[in-house]
């Protein structure tokens, strides 16, 4: 059957147009990460035709606009390789990342390795062309879990679609693009092994009977009892259907041939896989919790588990992110920013791996689920949630679903800008001034909720991955345990500033200022002024906070540079450390901001 399947989606005519679009963004992220430094041939305004020679006699050349923020938007149609004197379309993005291997420093074992992270990426991005079934303005209308079965992936990781560890069968079944139904398999796990943490109000009894109906427990427990145990001495959760295929049959036989793990079958909700395939939105019914599992495959930098202190900490962290919220009128009654809770986990460490002083981390994140509210018992009537990540995404027709959006609005950019704006900088300035605290808010992350296709509210998730707090001494935080500290990482100001800069604006902003560009919606100017200007109308709103706007500064005119690409090629490759690979940190980003820091701020 999987081999009529791929001839049916790889042919000649998609392989090059992907790669070709591969290759665009190749050039364009290694020269903004200085892997790569093409000679300029000649210049006509933003234009410019580059030259990069890989060895004696081949050259790429290639036409690319100079963006903000040291970055480039190179044109796919004008790129060719001439070798030895001939030119021709440079159509193999594999061909180029061998020709680099060199220029940019990897290794060999890196180099084969992302050979085969970016064949894997390749073959998503021919299966994403082709689907053609919803054009922009169709998905406009689309539900938030739907949606995300439409998005391209990381839009700055050029291997962003790996997925090392997944068969073809399996990206078939479980991939998000496939918009593939799944129900999720639960164990039974011994108390001894694992341990249930959750925020006060919500107790074990209380979440399985919300999340299972009377007949699967009843199931389930008697499974429990076949087996000679007693339900009681067991927590039941869900696991992913290709994790215990792959990982916890292979590291936990011994606790399966004891019975301290028991398989229980399938539950009967239906669920779908959400952009970081981990995460699963349940169709069945839409009030109960989203679900997060572990899947030890390696996509985008890690593999995609569980972190047990993490897991652990979970309902802490949600308590202290709605602790704040609860008390802050700003965040609480004016932004009504939506904070869905990680409510309830459970982790089971492996006793052996944890045994071992500075064992793989692949291996410690393995087993355990985290329960996430979800995002539709927030919304109101005629709200819709969307993630940031759909508002870079065109379609097959090359319509950008943002400029249907903003034409569905009733709005013109620059005003639907600035609402976009206020909605999503208003919670993430207040927490990180008021309350020293940080999200990651990337694409995947932060979710925006519009009414009549208009920015009206924010929605912030994942806290437990991606919440990092000052290490200055702010009285807000005076009363955070050293537990919480530790695992939310504590960091010097400019690098929790990073997390906005660097996470929101260079790896998200900056890609949709070009597609606005691009379609002469908004000039990247324009769009970056708005920006700045929303930063200064939430710092006339609370002067009594400016020491911290000082302490955590968007306009200085150079920031640190963090790479993500490099970490893989150069820095990180396919080490399998006691530690998730961070974002690489090599020289300086010139920083757009900069030019408005003096400009006269508008009145509130």
């Amino acid at each position: 059957m999987f081999q009529n399947e791929i001839h049916e989606q790889l042919n000649a005519k998609d392989w090059k147009e992907a790669n070709q679009q591969l290759i665009a963004k190749m050039l364009a992220e290694y020269m903004y990460e200085d892997m790569i430094k093409p000679d300029v041939l000649h210049s006509d305004g933003k234009k410019r035709t580059y030259e990069l020679e890989v060895y004696s006699g081949k050259v790429y050349r290639f036409e690319a606009e100079q963006r903000l923020f040291d970055s480039y938007d190179v044109k796919k149609e004008s790129i060719v390789q001439i070798d030895q004197g001939v030119e021709k379309d440079a159509e193999s993005a594999i061909d180029l990342l061998v020709d680099l291997k060199e220029i940019i420093g990897m290794s060999a074992e890196t180099t084969g390795h992302l050979i085969k992270e970016m064949n894997a990426t390749l073959i998503a991005d021919v299966h994403l062309m082709q689907k053609k079934d919803r054009t922009s303005e169709q998905l406009l209308s689309a539900d938030y879990a739907e949606l995300e079965g439409y998005m391209k992936g990381h839009p700055w990781i050029t291997y962003n679609k790996g997925r090392i560890g997944f068969g073809y069968d399996e990206y078939l079944k479980f991939a998000p693009e496939h918009q593939q139904d799944v129900q999720l398999s639960w164990i039974a796990a011994h108390k001894k092994l694992a341990s249930f943490q959750s925020v006060q109000d919500v107790s074990y009894k209380q979440l399985l009977e919300q999340e299972l109906s009377e007949q699967e427990r009843e199931t389930f427990s008697e499974k429990v009892v076949k087996e000679g145990r007693d339900p009681d001495d067991y927590y039941f959760f869900p696991v992913h259907e290709w994790q215990w295929k792959n990982q916890l049959i292979q590291h936990f036989p011994e606790e399966i041939a004891k019975k301290e793990i028991i398989a229980l079958g399938d539950g009967q909700d239906i669920y779908l896989p959400q952009q970081s395939i981990r995460t699963f939105v349940n169709k069945s019914s839409a009030d109960k919790h989203h679900v997060k599992l572990p899947m030890s495959i390696l996509n985008t930098l890690v593999y995609r588990g569980l972190p047990s202190e993490r897991t652990l900490i979970a309902p802490k962290v949600t308590e202290l992110i709605k602790g704040m919220y609860e008390q802050d009128d700003f965040l609480k009654k004016e932004c009504r920013v939506i904070l869905p809770g990680e409510n309830a986990s459970i982790n089971v460490d492996h006793k052996h791996y944890s045994a071992v002083k500075d064992t793989p981390y692949q291996y410690l994140e393995m087993l355990g689920a985290i329960w996430r509210e979800s995002i539709y018992t927030y919304l109101e009537e005629e709200e819709q949630a969307i993630t940031l990540a759909a508002l870079l995404h065109e379609d097959h027709n090359g319509m950008p679903y943002i400029q249907a959006m903003i034409e569905a609005s009733g709005l013109e950019p620059e005003a639907w800008m600035k609402k976009f704006y206020q909605v999503v900088m208003d919670p993430l300035l207040h927490y990180l001034y008021q309350y020293g605290t940080v999200f990651s808010p990337h694409g995947q992350n932060t979710i925006l909720v519009v009414k009549n296709n208009q920015p009206h509210r924010l929605a912030i998730k994942d806290f437990v991955d991606d919440v990092n707090v000052t290490d200055q001494p702010f009285p807000e935080l005076a009363d955070l345990s050293e537990e919480m500290k530790t695992v939310l990482r504590t960091e010097p100001p400019e690098g929790l500033t990073q997390f906005i800069f660097t996470g929101l604006f260079i790896c998200h902003l900056r890609y949709l200022s070009h597609l606005l560009e691009n379609h002469n919606l908004l000039t990247e100017k324009k769009f970056w002024q708005l920006l700045a200007e929303s930063i200064h109308h939430y710092q006339e709103r609370f002067p009594e906070l400016e020491e911290r706007f000082e302490l955590f500064d968007f306009f200085k005119p150079e920031m640190t540079k963090l790479c993500l690409n490099r970490n893989r090629m150069v820095d990180y490759g396919y080490a399998d450390g006691d530690d998730r690979p961070h974002a690489s940190e090599f020289g300086r980003v010139s920083n757009a901001l900069a030019a408005f820091k003096k400009q006269t701020k508008l009145t509130t």
